[in-house]
């Protein structure tokens, strides 16, 4: 694994966003052994993608993601939770941002997101477009 795609970048394609294009070349150029995502991304697009009971849709992402590229599903062992708290507050990070970037320290992954508080960090981020290969 090299990489953590925060949930903005799977929501972009999903909610056919502006960026779409940029996060959708990422995810199909980037070999997915290289690519992870949080349990926490996970269930935030699952509440999001029920709330509008697209049921059908969470299926499809899960079987796509998972099950058809084999992209790598991590979480944070229970041990480490108090990292959270501790990124949140050094960094200014809400929950989700230092859970994200918690993971990322303990994988040693870096993080893709469109997020620009990471950029507070040490650890900071990096842009889909940054990584892509042009033709």
């Amino acid at each position: 694994m090299r990489f953590l795609v925060d949930t903005n970048i799977l929501l972009e394609v999903l909610l056919l966003q502006e960026r779409t294009q940029e996060a959708t070349d990422f995810l199909n150029q980037t070999p997915p052994q290289d690519v992870a995502i949080s349990d926490f991304t996970l269930y935030s697009i699952g509440i999001r993608l029920f709330r509008q009971g697209a049921y059908t849709s969470y299926e499809q992402l899960v079987d796509d993601l998972f099950r058809n590229r084999g992209i790598h599903l991590v979480r944070l062992p229970l041990d480490q939770h108090e990292q959270v708290a501790q990124v949140a507050q050094r960094f200014g990070l809400d929950y989700d941002d230092a859970y994200q970037y918690a993971l990322a320290e303990l994988y040693n992954l870096t993080i893709i997101s469109f997020d620009a508080d990471f950029d507070r960090t040490p650890r900071g981020r990096k842009e889909p477009k940054e990584l892509l290969t042009l033709p």
